[in-house]
């Protein structure tokens, strides 16, 4: 059985790019999946993966991960230990990580009856969470707009859980020109305010919406807030003034899912 490629092997010095920088991402249309929970969300999902890479207990590890890579006809390079290690920026580097391609989407033809907007969430964390709240909650797209986090960063995709697969991503120009696409498709622009809006459980959720999530500290740009059709706020009871971005995403768009599951037949 051969060792494994070495840290200095082509292959594993591209993954480090891949892993580090946006540029390379874009450059060649992939990104990098880590662990077996986020390519099993891939399998699901029928994604295109390049390869998949695993450390030397991988096949102890996840052994179902590899047979279905088998199965799928996705290669399999094994590496040597401790390059994994070396290549991920994770706390608790994963087993096996995989090359996927980036999906070609255009904002144009998506479904927009229920979209969220990033127009400066630039926490990786973040924006993260706020995929996998939009997944969960029945969201039909999430657009990453200039100046919030890359789609596609390592932090970013972890902090998805695998919702990345399950939920259209859409990364697009400056948010005011999302926001003018979204209006010319007759979608409802949301903002948020942390008070003066109309309380969020008493907004109706029922139609096409857009919530578009703006900087924490500084909140949406002035040509963005200008578009803005609605404004909503999230009462609290505490003396928190405002919550978390993701947080407050993931309150708003589980009223949406509640009304709409309410207005089902």
């Amino acid at each position: 059985m051969a060792e494994g490629l070495a840290r200095s092997n082509p292959r594993v010095r591209r993954l480090r790019s891949l892993l580090s920088d946006r540029r390379a991402r874009h450059a060649d249309g992939v990104f990098v999946v880590e662990g077996p929970r986020a390519i099993g969300a891939a399998f699901e999902a029928d994604a295109a993966l390049e390869a998949l890479y695993t450390a030397p207990d991988a096949a102890t590890r996840c052994a179902d991960l590899l047979e279905e890579s088998v199965r799928r006809g996705v290669q399999i390079v094994p590496l040597a230990p401790g390059v994994i290690e070396r290549v991920s920026d994770a706390v608790t580097p994963q087993p096996v990580l995989a090359v996927a391609r980036i999906p070609a989407r255009d904002l144009a033809d998506a479904d927009v009856s229920l979209v969220v907007v990033l127009a400066d969430v630039r926490e990786p964390g973040n924006a993260g969470t706020i995929v996998r709240s939009a997944e969960g909650a029945g969201a039909t797209a999430v657009v990453f707009c200039h100046g919030s986090a890359d789609a596609y960063a390592p932090k970013v995709v972890r902090a998805t859980a695998g919702a990345l697969f399950h939920v259209p991503v859409f990364e697009a120009g400056s948010a005011r020109e999302v926001v003018d696409v979204l209006r010319e498709k007759e979608v409802r622009v949301l903002g948020t305010v942390a008070d003066g809006g109309e309380a969020y459980h008493a907004f109706d959720w029922t139609a096409p919406t857009a919530i578009v999530l703006g900087n924490e500290a500084w909140g949406l740009p002035a040509d963005v807030a200008d578009a803005v059709d609605s404004w909503v706020s999230i009462p609290l009871a505490g003396r928190t003034e405002s919550l978390n971005v993701a947080m407050a995403a993931s309150v708003l768009l589980f009223e949406a899912r509640r009304q709409r599951a309410a207005t089902r037949p």
